[in-house]
């Protein structure tokens, strides 16, 4: 039997989000939201951290802008503009550990993912870096992403897989995905596999080489 993380990224989206819980909550599924700062700005999206939050689903911070990789990103405040900035909207309406998932471009890994203040900020703050082994593109094909995803799901004995709870994304396969995973022995899990956290709870346990800019 396989275990499975679903993470959903850059939202939260007024119209996907919510239909997106509905799903979840169905099938009775936790799963993660690493959530954009700049749709936090208003009540309805504040609003979707806390029913997230209220339905068991943790929440993570994901950047504010989503705007440039922080291992590509030359502003001399780009951390606090990203992490902090988000941070600052995420601490009154979750309570539990921090952690971060850093903006890959495209689900990519490598040195664009971190600048070595980032990993100073994430330390010193004791966030949890979240990262991933399976990105199945599914705001590039809202339709064909399940098959990508199952397949990554039975090459693995744990999958921390990032969906995207946007427009145009995984809403459309999300259902039928969810029936056919666990129609193939997947079970669901908040749990993610230590291969993806090189940072946890502020501690470095794992290899940056490759993930820092300049490292």
């Amino acid at each position: 039997m396989s275990l499975l993380t679903l993470s959903f990224d850059n939202g939260p989206d007024p119209v996907v989000t919510p239909r997106v819980l509905d799903l979840l909550a169905s099938h009775a599924i936790p799963a993660w939201f690493f959530v954009l700062g700049k749709h936090l700005g208003t009540d309805e999206g504040r609003q979707l951290v806390v029913r997230a939050r209220d339905e068991g689903h943790r929440v993570g911070n994901h950047s504010f802008s989503h705007a440039t990789p922080l291992g590509e990103d030359t502003r001399p405040d780009a951390v606090e503009a990203e992490i902090g900035a988000t941070d600052a909207l995420l601490a009154p309406l979750v309570s539990t550990a921090k952690w971060f998932r850093p903006f890959g471009g495209g689900g990519k890994l490598g040195p664009h993912l971190l600048s070595p203040r980032a990993v100073e900020h994430l330390v010193h703050h004791q966030y949890t870096c979240a990262l991933w082994n399976s990105v199945p593109g599914d705001w590039l094909d809202a339709k064909g992403w399940p098959e990508k995803a199952l397949a990554d799901c039975a090459a693995r004995p744990h999958t921390l897989m990032v969906l995207h709870d946007i427009p145009e994304a995984c809403l459309e396969g999300l259902d039928g995905f969810l029936h056919r995973a666990r129609a193939m022995g997947v079970r669901f899990t908040q749990e993610c596999p230590p291969e993806c956290l090189p940072i946890v709870d502020g501690r470095i346990v794992r290899d940056l080489t490759g993930l820092v800019a300049g490292a």
